[in-house]
Parts: structure tokens; sequence; C-alpha cells
């Protein structure tokens, strides 16, 4: 690409304005207000341009009231907005929005998403590939969806897989599932295998907390999980070096993918930091995937950072994270961020087979190292999809 499309996305550029000003209100209703107005701008699935009428006005968009109205019409046709650059000024917060604008790098919008879906100069994983999500979570934990509506949802997508990935016990914030709980959430999922026999196979998964010592389950705990997702939730604003934290998860025997790793948040978090060439050079060597996680205030790691794990030679999970059937769609947000990347499709755990996955995910299980694991062959090398 000769351009960042970010520096072409009118739909992120007013968003972010829109969020800036939102910042700057001493109006709890004014601010939420603006807040909506950014969140209707970004999930446009057209540019916003496109949405300007013949005689100068904008088409009516939901949770876009008429002073946001004004300040989009005013952003088009000047590039700008004098009216929140000023606010900005008076308010005496301007370093803080500066903040939340460099946390905001690398997110794409809506049309931006589908943009890079239909793009076909673009190599990578597309739709059609897309086999099945490795990270969603269910009523056992924080979710709103039952294991039945994974599984129809998931058939409804076309779908043949997915990964049931609920908090780990150690998380009791998103109501962490017990031992116990999962032990009965197993017995469920096979209810359910049984019954979609050879349709649709329900993947019995946990997302794993890592804390600063290591995992918060033990060895024999994870032993009992056919996919494992390690992410972090906790020290995410802290500017410390996180690198020895991330790579003691990615080594540990069991761990299959290392979820949304930086745990950034659009505008409000940046994250872990760490050296991620190091942590990618290790996560390949162990044979654990990358995750870009497309929940949309997520998008972890985005496009850039996965150019640099895709060299590094690392798999990919690309997931939705999704807490309710609406959300299964974000998955899309992770494909779109993957193909920007230029991720060969054979990298990407999604697109395998649901047998070839699993014998992957038992390999980390039975082994810890990336030698070990392989047996001096790799799944993606001589098994491309």
């Amino acid at each position: 690409m000769k351009q960042d499309r970010r520096a072409l996305d009118l739909n992120g550029k007013i968003a972010a304005l829109l969020r800036d000003f939102a910042a700057v209100q001493k109006s709890k209703p004014r601010m939420w207000g603006y807040k909506r107005a950014a969140a209707a701008v970004l999930a446009l699935e057209e540019p916003i341009e496109s949405l300007v009428q013949p005689d100068g006005t904008l088409r009516k968009i939901p949770n876009i009231g008429p002073s946001s109205t004004r300040l989009i019409l005013d952003i088009l046709r000047t590039g700008t907005s004098p009216m929140i650059e000023e606010a900005i000024n008076e308010s005496g917060r301007s370093a803080d929005v500066s903040r939340r604008r460099d946390l905001r790098e690398h997110f794409l919008s809506r049309a931006q998403v589908l943009e890079a879906l239909r793009d076909r100069s673009l190599i990578g994983p597309s739709l059609a590939d897309y086999r099945g999500d490795l990270q969603m979570h269910s009523t056992w934990s924080d979710g709103r969806q039952t294991l039945e509506d994974i599984v129809s949802a998931g058939l409804g997508r076309g779908y043949t897989f997915c990964g049931v990935t609920d908090h780990s016990y150690g998380l009791p914030i998103a109501r962490g599932v017990s031992m116990a709980n999962l032990a009965r959430q197993h017995v469920a999922i096979d209810r359910l295998n049984n019954r979609y026999r050879g349709r649709f196979r329900l993947i019995k998964g946990i997302e794993a907390n890592i804390q600063a010592d290591g995992l918060d389950m033990t060895a024999d705990e994870l032993a009992r999980l056919e996919i494992v997702v390690a992410a972090p939730h906790s020290a995410l604003r802290s500017s410390a070096d996180q690198t020895a934290r991330l790579l003691s998860a990615v080594n540990t025997r069991g761990v299959h993918i290392l979820g949304h790793p930086r745990g950034r948040k659009y505008g409000s978090r940046p994250g872990v930091s760490a050296d991620w060439d190091r942590v990618f050079r290790a996560a390949a060597k162990a044979d654990v995937a990358i995750e870009i996680d497309g929940d949309p205030s997520r998008q972890d790691v985005d496009y850039e950072l996965a150019k640099r794990a895709a060299a590094a030679g690392c798999l990919f999970a690309l997931d939705s994270d999704a807490h309710a059937v609406a959300e299964l769609s974000y998955a899309e947000t992770a494909i779109a961020h993957a193909r920007l990347a230029g991720i060969p499709t054979e990298r990407v755990i999604n697109c395998w087979p649901v047998e070839r996955l699993l014998e992957w995910a038992g390999g980390r299980r039975s082994r810890g190292s990336a030698r070990s694991a392989r047996g001096g062959s790799s799944p993606r090398r001589d098994r491309a999809s």
C-alpha cells in the first residue's frame, strides 16, 4: 500500500474529533451524546462523505443529532473543526486530548473493514476461508449467549467449529468460571457435540489470565482444555516493560493462543509495553498463535504489529471475542487486519480443518517447547490448508 489507509479514512477522523469534543464537555449528557455520535460514525458501513445529499445536508444517521451533524459537515467541508479545536484549547485539557489521540492509532472503522474484505489486491484470509471463531464467551462467565446460541449462530455464519473460552476463575470481575462449573460446562458441550456430530464442533476452551507471576491456572487444569487463550487483564496502563510476563505465558505448556496481547482500548488505554519482536520470536518458536482480537474497541494486535509477528514466523488466531451473538461479526475486523498485514491464509488457525486444529492443539498440550512440539516439522509447513 502506498498510503496508510487511516490517512484516507474520514469516518475514523470524524469519530476521533467527536470523541475529542466529548472529552471537554462540562455536561454529562452532552459528553455522552458526542460519544454516541462518534460510535455511530465508526459503525457506518460506507464512507460518511457518501451520505452527503445534493443539497449539502447529511442523510439522517441514528444516534447523530443536529449539533454533531453540523460539526461533521464542517469537517467534511474544511478538513477540520475550529469549534472543536477552540473548545479543546479553552478546556485546559489539551494534553489529555493529545494523549488520547495517540491511543487511536491503527484502529479501523467499519467502512474500512468492509473495504479490506472486498479489496482483491490484498492477500490473506477471506470470509470464505474462515472456518470458526476461537475466542468467545457464554453465560457460563460474562457472556450473554448460551452454548446453544453459539452453535446456532456459528452454523448460520457457515462455521464448522467455535471455541468456547469463558474467563478462568482467576478473573472474578468477569465472573470467571470455577473448575467445578467448567466440568459441568464440558458435559453440556459433549451433549451438543453429539447432537451436531459431523456438522459442528464446540471446542472446550478457556481464557486464562496472565498474572505478573504466570497464569492463574495450574498445569493440570490447563490440560483439561482443548484450547487455551492466555491474555493480560491487568497492568494495562503501566509504562513498565512486561516482556518477561508475556514470554512466560507463551512458554507455558498448554497455552495455544496469546490473546489480545496488548490489552489496549480505543482512546483510553495503551495496553502492555513489551519488546514485541522478542515476544513474537518466542511465540513462533513455541508454536503459539498471536491473536488479532476483532472487538472494535480492541483491534489487538493491529495490522502494523501483525506484520512484525508475521515476519517472525508466527501463527495467528483471528477472533471476535464475542460476548453475544450479534458480536460474532467482530471476527470480520480481525480478518481485515490480517489482510492488511498480508498474513498468509495457511498461517491462520481459524482457517484450518477442525481435525488439523485439534491435532496441533494436542501437541501444544503435551509438549512445551517449540522444538519438541513440532518434532522437527511444523503443521503449517507440511499440511497447508
